[in-house]
């Protein structure tokens, strides 16, 4: 093992979490272009989008789903509808809740808006009402009537001098409404599906509506009909319309007519010429294969809404996969990219030369890699199915994932632009492929393990090409059929000579990566292997099992040399920290420990997931560790061993000043302040000292009563705590009783009843005083004899020595000292 003079870490804080903040629901980005907010369950999330961090959290008190929101035009005011038919006005900025009323919906609000002077709010609700109030008087101004089934969209006229709502519902028709008249002025027919977006041209006399039949139509709203029909082909989520400011010629438009951008199923942005209803730009996506979709399941990558920034002229698109991306345009350069959410985590590895970046496989064909200072994500397409392994060469640049669909991925990070590509793929498996391994002295082979019981060794392609190039194909060098059962963990020695495997079939198997020959067996566990690990500094190795327990073996003579069992359930991964004098285990019951190989010792439990830690890896210098967990959770521990060695000492460093500061205090008589310093150092004893030193004064009563009343609420709280602990001690009582009589003669009930748990602290007083009492009077009629002694031997005229002996003794008797030398 590693040098004792090694400092052994003892805890972990949480640096940071990636959690879910979106599952589906309304987005909506504030005209600032600051913020954006989302609905999750009870919740409105707030993403600020410079940092990629929450900000803001705004949650219902009763649990109820939100089932709209809106946000008002200047930013300030929020309005939420939950299911329990209450609208809610916040303080978002302080997350609080200004005030709330009754929707009068029957049913839940299934849309809502603001106009354009934030003043009025229109809610259209399941019920196939919609209803318009006044935020600043708070009333209701308007109910329609007319719709049929749920008002999924409501929308008002830019030109507020128009008093025009416009709204759809499940009959495909969008109304308009006279807002003077509250009456229905036309209906716009033209969709046979539902209608998803309304985009109002400048000038407002245009309007354009998509809808999922795959058409969007161009309306003249002087008129009230189509001017043209736009057959897009695919089911249509959003609509925006390009400004006619900017050069957008990038992006196809040449002409000066009305151009839009439409979002929807084949999750491309694509432009078109309302004049012509022709398609003059589509979006470009990254290479990404064609995925197993069930029928009538919909893709992962279309998009469900489409949001326009227009002061920084770009454009924020959500997939069905919650993730948040937003384009700079005319290039639609993606600029930043958010995920809503996670679903399971199952592996996740520090990424960068400083560990900038972590990458992370989810219950997806998706790799996800983080940038850990925004939040922002890149997204990486490659496999067809769920991604279950990944691990990261020396130096973190480069790293391999592995999926169910049967093949290995080498993906290489741009360093200077933090761009991510594959650079080469292998298939051969016949199985999903459930664990790999990248070499560790240089960038030379990986070694993958199948559910199909084999190991395959793969070879590196020299050179590797250039991030953006076409990947090369890899094929192994060497198959092993290496278990019974699925093979749930690969790992490779520090030296690149060895290869450990862990199995379903309870057994964990070493190797020479040389020929693939088997060198032996490590059998102990009653259920299977997930992990395995080398040592980084000794010749050991670790396995982490279902049977709940983690075992240490010897790799020369493959015995077991240490158990450590602590966990409720599966074991699922471990890691060396500390320079392998340490290791820490994530497990199947949400918790994470810290291990000292050395005593078997479990130094700490970390709690901070509510399911399997299926993920766990630690940073290249040690002080960092990410964790991943089916709760969909992400988080960062950060090693704060160090600061808390250094607070421990700055503390102990202070008390010796303040004890020595105390002393001088006591010695210069100032009463007060010593009392005030022991209270600080919530040392009772100390206090006690204080106290007994006032006593002893010629006028330590009206000291004590001086210095007592002196003190502060908080501080007189505490002395009448520590009284209570005195009172138990026949030795300190009487110190007690003094304070006791000081703090109940001058301090009204009221203001003693103020103090934090005072109920508590009387009712503990009175059965010691009870007995210090019944002890007092005992000893005051034992007085009474030897003053009755002592008066006959005056009488008779002297005292021998016998008499006088037996006197003595009885006035030194501990019980009465305090009575009669008194």
């Amino acid at each position: 093992m590693a040098g004792n003079t090694l400092l052994f870490k003892s805890n972990y804080a949480v640096s940071s979490k990636i959690e879910p903040f979106y599952k589906g629901g309304k987005v909506q980005i504030s005209h600032d272009e600051q913020y954006i907010f989302c609905t999750c369950g009870p919740k409105v999330n707030i993403l600020q989008i410079d940092t990629g961090k929450i900000i803001h959290s705004i949650e219902q008190d009763d649990q109820e789903d939100i089932t709209s929101f809106s946000l008002s035009p200047d930013d300030e005011v929020l309005v939420t509808a939950s299911r329990a038919l209450l609208l809610k006005q916040w303080d978002w900025k302080q997350e609080k809740c200004a005030r709330s009323w009754r929707a009068i919906h029957n049913v839940p609000v299934a849309s809502m808006t603001f106009d354009c002077t934030s003043t009025l709010l229109a809610t259209g609700g399941c019920d196939g009402t919609i209803k318009l109030w006044d935020v600043v008087k708070q009333y209701c101004t308007h109910n329609l009537k007319g719709s049929s089934g749920v008002v999924h969209l409501v929308e008002f006229h830019p030109d507020i001098s128009r008093l025009q709502l416009f709204s759809s519902s499940v009959d495909c028709g969008i109304r308009i409404w006279d807002l003077r008249t509250s009456k229905c002025i036309c209906v716009l027919e033209s969709h046979y599906s539902a209608v998803t977006a309304l985009a109002f041209s400048p000038d407002g006399q245009t309007l354009i509506s998509s809808g999922r039949d795959k058409i969007c139509s161009v309306w003249d709203l002087k008129k009230k009909a189509v001017k043209r029909t736009v057959p897009v082909y695919e089911a249509v989520e959003g609509v925006v319309l390009l400004p006619g400011t900017s050069d957008y010629s990038q992006m196809g438009v040449k002409g000066e007519g009305l151009h839009f951008v439409t979002a929807g199923s084949k999750g491309v942005l694509r432009v078109w010429d309302s004049s012509s209803a022709r398609c003059v730009f589509t979006q470009v996506l990254p290479d990404a294969p064609a995925l197993k979709i069930e029928e009538g399941d919909l893709d992962p990558r279309s998009l469900m809404h489409l949001l326009p920034m227009p002061r920084s002229n770009r454009l924020a698109t959500v997939t069905a996969e919650h993730n948040i991306l937003i384009y700079q345009m005319p290039a639609l350069t993606v600029q930043q990219q958010f995920v809503g959410y996670n679903d399971d985590v199952l592996d996740v590895k520090f990424l960068g030369k400083d560990d900038t970046h972590i990458v992370v496989a989810t219950n997806s064909s998706q790799l996800k890699v983080f940038e850990l200072a925004t939040n922002s994500c890149q997204i990486l397409y490659g496999h067809t199915d769920t991604i279950l392994s990944i691990d990261v060469f020396r130096k973190g640049s480069m790293f391999a994932s592995c999926a169910k669909d049967n093949s290995l991925r080498l993906w290489k990070m741009d360093l200077k632009s933090g761009h991510v590509r594959c650079v080469a793929q292998g298939s051969g498996h016949s199985n999903a492929v459930g664990s790999v391994a990248c070499s560790r002295l240089k960038k030379a082979f990986l070694v993958s393990g199948s559910q199909d019981c084999t190991i395959k060794v793969w070879d590196l392609p020299d050179p590797l090409p250039d991030v953006g190039c076409e990947p090369v194909l890899m094929t192994a060098r060497l198959t092993e059929k290496a278990h019974d059962k699925d093979v749930n963990s690969v790992t490779i020695s520090p030296n690149d000579k060895l290869l450990a495997s862990g199995s379903q079939d309870r057994t964990a198997k070493l190797w020479s990566l040389a020929d693939m020959s088997l060198l032996g067996v490590f059998r102990g566990h009653s259920r299977g292997v997930w992990c395995v690990q080398f040592s980084p500094v000794d010749q050991v190795l670790a396995t982490a099992s279902a049977d709940g327990s983690i075992k240490i073996w010897s790799i020369q003579d493959f015995s077991c040399l240490k158990t450590f069992e602590g966990h409720d359930a599966s074991v699922l991964k471990i890691i060396f920290v500390s320079r392998g004098t340490q290791l820490v285990s994530s497990g199947s019951d949400g918790l994470v420990k810290l291990w000292t190989i050395k005593t078997n010792e479990c130094v700490k439990t970390f709690d901070a997931h509510q399911d399997k830690v299926w993920a766990l890896h630690g940073g290249s210098k040690d002080d960092l560790m990410v964790t991943g967990s089916a709760d969909s959770t992400i988080t960062l521990w950060k090693d704060v061993t160090e600061v808390e060695l250094a607070e421990e000492q700055a503390k102990q460093e202070d008390q010796v000043l303040k004890q020595q500061e105390l002393s001088n205090l006591l010695h210069e008589k100032k009463y007060l302040k010593a009392l005030g310093i022991a209270i600080s150092l919530d040392q009772p004893h100390t206090a006690l000292r204080v106290i007994r030193e006032i006593r002893q004064q010629e006028d330590g009563i009206q000291e004590l009563e001086k210095t007592l009343l002196k003190l502060r609420q908080d501080q007189k709280a505490s002395v009448l705590r520590y009284s209570v602990v005195w009172n138990t001690n026949s030795r300190s009582c009487l110190d007690a009783q003094a304070v006791l009589q000081v703090l109940l003669t001058h301090l009204s009930p009221e203001e003693i009843l103020q103090y934090q748990g005072t109920r508590t602290h009387l009712e503990g007083l009175i059965p010691y005083t009870e007995r210090h009492m019944q002890r007092i009077s005992r000893l005051l009629q034992a007085s009474m004899f030897l003053d009755y002694m002592w008066q006959k031997m005056r009488i008779t005229g002297g005292i021998d020595r016998r008499h006088y002996s037996c006197l003595t003794a009885v006035i030194n008797m501990p019980e009465s000292a305090g009575i009669v030398k008194k």
